[in-house]
């Protein structure tokens, strides 16, 4: 029997039982199609994890002051450390090697006020080396640039989650706002940042969003620290030529940092990098385990083609006898019914990849979890529901190809 025989005898099988094909089919639907959803999930996931720690800079070093309560302040400036300082950023950029830039900020919480309406907010001043060391850019307007620090002007640039708050569908460029006592006038808005759900720092316990930034010198002459015994700056970030260097480059700056501050541990170093690495891997275990798990669809979907497949073979016994008894081969029974399941898995397949890919989509859309399809995805799910297929085709094939013919012709 040749093979465009064996197709058309398997579409008109298929055809002529509609309702029992579609529910064999139903395990290799929802088999592809949980596989492609739940990579597309755990890939949406990777991107967005990525996008975070591109925010930081993977080729950076952050280096943090260290929160204390009132009582830990005082002893920690008892014993001579005066915490994060402009100094301490001069001298990891002039001694340290490798290092390209180095971009000092200061933070507080404030409100900002426009109109009526107000927005709890943190204040960060920084200097124009920060936009040349972060992925950060302004969606509209400008950001803090060289003259504004020159000039300790009275400017600021609004996080996307400030802007939606206090203006809405009014343009904010060019507006007044109060920040605590201060007025400043606004020059620029921030592109929508990644949140941190994970442990970085104190960084996870703040949306990004909802950050406010002037020049580093303004903040220093027009805005006070609540305690008088904070730090000159929160945070020192440190950008390396290369991120083979970046373990190297934090111990030394590790070491530098400590002797200027007497030994007193009073901040912490955190690395991009080393934290997206680790994140990548345990990304890659998450997805592993969503396609392993969506895989036992198919191999749910696969036994149930094997038993109907067999109970197929027993209903066309007289078929099978006489085909074997006008000279059909064991190879030519065979290949039928193997094709019939390989048609099944292929149907089902394809409908399985139309559903995986529209229910990503719908999840992307309707909900708050990032969807990303990958090609590979939609192969791996499509090939492995074509092996489920030939693997299961074949027990029920290899039955119905060693029938005697004579026995199934007298099969009632």
């Amino acid at each position: 029997m040749q093979f465009e025989e064996n197709v058309k005898v398997a579409i008109r099988g298929l055809i002529d039982h509609k309702f029992r094909s579609f529910l064999t089919m139903l395990g290799i639907i929802f088999g592809v199609a949980s596989v492609i959803a739940m990579l597309s999930i755990g890939e949406g996931a990777k991107r967005e994890a990525i996008a975070k720690y591109q925010d930081l800079g993977v080729n950076n070093i952050i280096i943090r002051d260290k929160s204390f309560t009132d009582e830990e302040l005082e002893e920690v400036r008892a014993k001579f450390s005066q915490g994060l300082s402009l100094s301490d950023a001069s001298v990891v950029k002039d001694i340290v090697p490798g290092v390209e830039e180095v971009a000092p900020q200061a933070e507080k919480k404030s409100e900002i006020k426009y109109a009526d309406k107000s927005s709890k907010s943190t204040l960060i001043g920084i200097t124009p080396s920060f936009i040349e060391i972060l992925n950060y850019e302004a969606d509209r307007g400008t950001f803090i640039n060289a003259d504004h620090y020159k000039r300790n002007l009275k400017v600021c640039v609004l996080g996307a989650g400030v802007v939606k708050t206090l203006f809405q569908n009014q343009d904010p460029i060019g507006q007044m706002v109060k920040i605590d006592d201060q007025w400043l006038e606004v020059v620029g808005v921030m592109k929508t940042k990644a949140l941190f759900t994970e442990t970085v720092g104190e960084l996870a316990s703040r949306d990004l969003n909802n950050d406010v930034y002037i020049p580093l010198s303004t903040f220093h002459k027009r805005f006070e620290f609540e305690n008088q015994l904070s730090s000159e700056i929160n945070q020192i970030t440190v950008k390396v030529k290369s991120s083979e260097q970046l373990v190297e480059t934090s111990s030394l700056v590790r070491s530098i940092i400590n002797r200027h501050h007497y030994n007193n541990n009073d901040f912490s170093i955190v690395i991009p990098y080393e934290l997206l690495k680790q994140e990548e891997k345990e990304r890659r275990i998450y997805n592993f385990l969503l396609g392993a798990i969506a895989a036992i669809s198919l191999v749910v979907g696969g036994i149930g083609i094997m038993n109907i497949m067999l109970a197929t073979v027993m209903e066309r016994t007289r078929e099978i006898g006489i085909r074997r008894a006008i000279g059909a081969r064991k190879a030519d029974i065979m290949s039928q019914f193997v094709t019939e399941a390989v048609a099944i898995s292929i149907t089902g397949g394809i409908i399985g990849v139309i559903v995986g890919v529209s229910l990503s989509l719908i999840i992307s859309l309707f909900t708050d979890v990032n969807t990303f399809i990958r090609l590979y995805s939609i192969f791996i799910a499509f090939g492995f529901s074509v092996l489920v297929g030939i693997s299961f085709g074949y027990l029920p094939a290899k039955s119905a190809a060693n029938l005697k013919p004579i026995e199934s012709i007298r099969y009632e």
